[in-house]
């Protein structure tokens, strides 16, 4: 069952952010197909399974975990090069991603995709899986989410990560958290969630309630 706080949507000009790895895409997949190739390519071992585990932060913070802070510029240029041919396709939809959307809309509302992931490769996912916000921004993480949630004016921001909540508590919107992601329910109210959902099945009845 949905865990929530009280709080209040406003019932006008409603403009929702969602987060894109892990919360309305497993990215997983394409992005450990990547890692390996990277890993065969440079002859740097890397623990894919363990990267994908913890998706969220940039793509620089994970690779600085196996490459020296010299080499992991190259290594982000190469693995973004890797990207477009190998990651895009093995990606899903999460449950919920396209009704969660939609419900949006419904409500005569804009949907605004706000992720940490560079914005050529979001698009790449978002039109391969026929996901259509009204907006995207991307490169953006954390706190630094804000910005994008502030200039559309979102209301509610829905995420799977405690960065997630703390890039909505820093805009000033309401903090929608699927346990979809690398961080638990727990984690993510205990961040500041305002509101707990098990994934985005639970989100347009929510929305609706």
């Amino acid at each position: 069952m949905p865990e929530t706080r009280p709080a209040a949507v406003p019932p006008a000009s409603l403009t929702v952010g969602f987060d894109l790895d892990m919360t309305l895409i497993d990215t997983r997949p394409g992005i450990k197909a990547t890692y390996d190739l990277l890993a065969a390519e440079t002859g740097v071992p890397i623990d894919s399974a363990l990267a994908v585990s913890r998706l969220g932060p940039p793509l620089e913070t994970e690779l600085a975990n196996w490459f020296p802070a010299a080499g992991v510029p190259a290594a982000a240029a190469r693995y973004r090069e890797l990207y477009p041919d190998h990651a895009i396709a093995p990606c899903a939809a999460l449950p919920g991603a396209v009704e969660a959307l939609a419900a949006v809309r419904a409500a005569g509302g804009r949907t605004l995709v706000v992720t940490a992931k560079n914005e050529q490769h979001a698009k790449l996912h978002l039109d391969h899986l026929g996901l259509v916000p009204d907006a995207l921004a991307g490169g953006l993480w954390a706190e630094a989410k804000a910005e994008a949630l502030r200039e559309h004016g979102a209301a509610v921001y829905v995420g799977d990560h405690l960065g997630d909540v703390r890039g909505a508590r820093t805009a000033g919107a309401l903090s929608v958290a699927v346990a979809t992601g690398p961080c638990p329910a727990g984690e993510l109210r205990a961040a500041g969630a305002d509101v707990v959902l098990d994934d985005l099945r639970a989100f347009p009845g929510w929305l609706a309630g």
